[in-house]
């Protein structure tokens, strides 16, 4: 009988080589279309997403008139993905460096009236990075106006968690931010 189980893949390493500003081939890709206002990334687990989105965010936060980026994701423990990262060591501009008091993953007070306080700040602070779960997120934008995204990259990881049926809160979320803000870059 066939091993069903155990599946082999051709590895060649081409996916885990890094180019000159430390970037892998999915990351490269997804890099090249840092211009466009909306952009989905799909790719397998430990691909490199996580690290994607982090250049993507700071070349729109550096060089595209992008003044705050939210990460949003979809439990606690995800929020790691999006640490301080070193990226200057293998070549690229900035490094990934979240302010704590705004990573709103980290263990410590679970209150979700704190976390939504704590983002609510941000969103009138010069800070220019919060890490959230999407309840965070949801809870936070009962808040405030949509308006208050103008010229801010949201990043919903898990995005699958995402839907357009109209029971969603988070996809009815999205839509509403999209359709009220100017300079909103969703990834």
């Amino acid at each position: 009988m066939p091993n069903l189980v155990d599946v082999k893949y051709n590895q060649t390493g081409e996916s885990t080589k890094i180019n000159t500003m430390g970037m892998r081939e999915m990351q490269t890709r997804a890099f090249a279309s840092r211009d466009a206002q909306y952009l989905l990334l799909k790719a397998p687990p430990a691909s490199g997403k996580s690290r994607a989105l982090m250049f993507l965010a700071l070349d729109k936060l550096t060089n595209q008139d992008i003044k705050k980026i939210i990460v949003a994701v979809p439990e606690r423990s995800i929020g790691s993905s999006f640490s301080a990262t070193d990226l200057k060591k293998d070549g690229f501009f900035a490094n990934w460096e979240p302010n704590d008091r705004y990573n709103l993953c980290t263990p410590g007070d679970d209150g979700s009236k704190s976390k939504v306080q704590a983002f609510l700040k941000f969103m009138d602070s010069d800070e220019k990075l919060l890490i959230c779960t999407h309840a965070t997120l949801r809870f936070a934008c009962d808040e405030f106006d949509e308006t208050k995204f103008n010229n801010t990259l949201l990043a919903i990881d898990e995005f699958h968690h995402v839907s357009a049926d109209a029971n969603n809160r988070l996809g009815e979320l999205l839509k509403s931010i999209m359709n009220k803000s100017t300079g909103l870059a969703p990834y």
